[in-house]
């Protein structure tokens, strides 16, 4: 199942390249493009990226829309 989420369109907005935002996140490159692609991951990881996008948790739905 694909997971909707703005992840992309936010780091490249923000002038991120992968490599950056993995290691803001403290996750792998990989993780990084599949998360982008859609795939899913465990809600630690969805922390992960929101805050490395430097969100509050309570902004989640910005980042990852389809998620309640």
């Amino acid at each position: 199942m694909k997971i909707k989420n703005t992840v992309k369109s936010i780091r490249e907005a923000r002038l991120l390249s992968k490599s950056e935002l993995a290691r803001k996140a403290g996750i792998s490159v990989l993780t990084v493009g599949r998360i982008e692609r859609g795939e899913e991951c465990r809600m630690e990881t969805m922390r992960k990226i929101i805050l490395a996008l430097g969100y509050s948790l309570e902004e989640k739905n910005k980042v990852f829309p389809s998620q309640e």
